[in-house]
């Protein structure tokens, strides 16, 4: 991915968590571009801040532990948040290149002058 804002970087996390509660960390941090340690801090702030759980579904000693991160509804409201955001923002560059081209048309189609 490109670069992104903090807020970006969790909206596109809780979505990926929202589309598989199984997913792994390095998935994770492969399908976003950013590294596996910033992927970990950043799981462990939704954690801390109530808006993912984490559930452990092994219980097998020696094995490697299969962890689901569920939504909670507190992060399904921070999503629809963040997403209104990402949306708003996503118009407001939407129109600014609008304006941009608009105003390269109208220099490139004005008439030249005599003088």
């Amino acid at each position: 991915m490109n670069e992104q804002t903090p807020k970006e970087e969790i909206l596109f996390i809780i979505k990926e968590l929202e589309a598989d509660p199984a997913v792994s960390q390095r998935a994770v941090s492969r399908k976003l571009g950013i590294s596996l340690g910033k992927t970990n801090y950043l799981l462990h702030q939704l954690i801390k801040r109530g808006l993912i759980t984490a559930k452990n579904f092994t219980n097998n000693p020696g094995k490697l532990q299969k962890i689901h991160y569920l939504l909670t509804e507190k992060g399904i409201e921070e999503r629809l948040r963040l997403l209104q955001h990402f949306l708003e923002r996503k118009e407001a560059e939407y129109n600014n290149l609008k304006q941009e081209l608009e105003q390269l048309d109208q220099r490139t189609h004005a008439k030249p002058t005599i003088q």
